[in-house]
């Protein structure tokens, strides 16, 4: 959690740079690289394929600090990175057969769950916007956070049916165990984009 908490301290102080192209370039890595440490911080549930790990939170603020096409582009860097044998993904997996197997789903959906969390999420409101534009534009963050993990929890579900042959079963074990969490990580990853967003955002 420590290394987590330090590499977004690095990505806020990015103002230094002054290039748009290696700011970006280096958001990307970075969130690339979150991605990769929160599969780490992984925690086995009984009777799931998959573990609870805080990858679905950097997933979603990806989408929200970086925007649509470069938090889809973070992501779609750290499957490469898999893909091609780093063991980034959970239990220090690796390799493309890991993106058909049972937590396959919810790793594919990542691009897709952090694009649909920026697009989502929209333009920030202005600097001195009313209580009221800032509290729709803080319910619209809300919102995208959301529909991003439920993005993320259906591609895990639909892979897993197809594995099992059972879409309930898979309902059962790749999405129910992971609601509470799910939850907890839209609330933390509220409080730090409403904290950086305007600051990320401004640099890329």
């Amino acid at each position: 959690m420590s290394e987590f908490l330090l590499q977004l301290r690095r990505v806020v102080g990015l103002e230094v740079v002054t290039s748009l192209a290696a700011r970006r370039a280096m958001m990307v890595a970075t969130f690339a690289l979150l991605t990769a440490l929160g599969a780490y911080a992984a925690v086995p549930l009984p009777g799931t394929p998959a573990p609870v790990t805080l990858q679905t939170m950097v997933v979603i603020l990806a989408g929200a600090l970086l925007g649509p096409r470069l938090g889809a582009a973070s992501q779609v860097a750290y499957l490469a990175v898999g893909a091609a044998g780093l063991p980034v993904f959970s239990s220090g997996g690796a390799g493309v057969a890991w993106l058909f197997g049972p937590t396959g789903g919810y790793l594919l959906a990542f691009p897709v769950a952090a694009a649909l969390t920026g697009v989502l999420a929209g333009r920030l409101p202005e600097a001195g916007a009313s209580g009221v534009v800032r509290a729709l534009g803080l319910a619209r963050l809300t919102g995208a956070l959301a529909v991003g993990t439920a993005v993320i929890l259906v591609g895990g579900a639909a892979q897993l049916a197809v594995l099992t042959g059972d879409v309930e079963r898979a309902i059962t074990l790749g999405v129910v165990p992971f609601l509470m969490g799910g939850m907890l990580k839209i609330v933390g990853a509220l409080l730090v984009a409403a904290r950086l967003r305007r600051r990320t955002l401004g640099l890329v």
